[in-house]
């Protein structure tokens, strides 16, 4: 424990210094072992450390996500993969970046803000000479793009952006939208050269070629979300599956999608020589079924209705007379009562 002097002993020691009597090579002294940190008051930091390694894991997912696409539309093998995610100021990310260069100032409804995405000119270029058919191998270009090259471009940015969305859904329904791009780093002012920003650094190689890819995220555009930026806030909500505004994104992406629907109207065992030797005309018994017997409807590969063939107008359909439980999916016995209405 530190001992405490008393105002004589204070008193003491004081008197004894000033006469000359107390030897200072015998007075202890105090070493400070605290670990001082360095804060600039002019950049104060707003993104703290759970928030910017929770940043980093959901764009860890849209570099997996970016991976797979850009493989599959290059046909090349691509890897993209997080190499840091940093605080700083936009005036130091805008100096930072080359004088030409891809800038994609993307809007991020339902946020009111913009973010940048960035594509040094190695990657930007590699994409473009594999889309029109190159080998995509490395060269130096430092120019800006030409019209065909900036809607090239662009259609493969959007599908990056696809990605984003996904990445951000467990803490947003995210729509972000390409609004323009620039070449030059000083026409992309989207805030304060002075503005607080994330800076997420993305390792891309294609094929031989090596490059950057860029998200310049300004605290200005997050702020309202940024408390779901937390640990607990992110892996409470991969435990509980599905949140609202995801479950809504999952409803719109499944809402589109194409399922068959087969009739099946009977089956009955048959060699292949007899397969071999139908022709038009020939008539095939169905021996485990009848005429009265309800029509089996399949979604997919399982049996989800019974159903009577009909007529609408001129065009064959089929009347859903009854829905099978799970039970009955694989088999049923139940016909439908007599005296339904067949004709559709």
């Amino acid at each position: 424990m530190t001992e405490v002097l008393s105002q004589d002993e204070i008193d003491q020691l004081l008197n004894a210094i000033t006469s000359g009597d107390a030897n200072l090579e015998t007075v202890p002294t105090r070493t400070d072992n605290r670990k001082i940190k360095i804060y600039d008051f002019r950049r104060p930091d707003k993104f703290s450390k759970e928030t910017l390694r929770t940043i980093q894991m959901m764009h860890e997912t849209f570099a997996r996500l970016t991976t797979t696409n850009l493989s599959a539309a290059l046909r090349i093998l691509a890897n993209v993969h997080v190499v840091s995610t940093d605080q700083l100021t936009y005036e130091e990310f805008i100096r930072s970046t080359p004088p030409t260069t891809t800038l994609a100032i993307v809007s991020m409804d339902p946020l009111k803000g913009q973010i940048i995405l960035e594509l040094d000119p190695a990657v930007t270029f590699t994409i473009i000479d594999r889309l029109f058919g190159g080998s995509g191998e490395g060269f130096k270009l430092n120019r800006e793009l030409t019209d065909i090259e900036r809607q090239v471009i662009e259609g493969v940015i959007v599908k990056i952006l696809g990605n984003l969305r996904e990445a951000w859904a467990q803490v947003i329904d995210l729509r972000p939208r390409l609004s323009q791009i620039e070449s030059n780093p000083q026409f992309a002012l989207i805030v304060p050269p002075n503005e607080t920003a994330v800076l997420v650094t993305l390792e891309t190689k294609i094929g031989e070629v090596e490059g950057m890819i860029s998200l310049c995220i300004p605290y200005m555009t997050i702020q309202p979300i940024v408390s779901k930026f937390s640990t607990q806030y992110w892996y409470s909500s991969v435990r509980h599956g599905t949140t609202t505004e995801n479950l809504n994104v999952l409803k719109e992406k499944l809402s589109t999608i194409d399922v068959p629907v087969i009739s099946e109207v009977g089956s009955i065992p048959i060699t292949v020589r007899e397969v071999m030797g139908l022709k038009v005309g020939d008539i095939i018994k169905l021996s485990n079924s009848k005429v009265t017997d309800p029509i089996v409807i399949k979604v997919g590969n399982k049996k989800k209705f019974l159903g009577r063939p009909g007529l609408v107008g001129k065009k064959l359909a089929l009347q859903i007379v009854k829905r099978l439980d799970e039970s009955e999916q694989e088999t049923f016995e139940e016909l439908v009562p007599e005296g339904e209405d067949t004709n559709l």
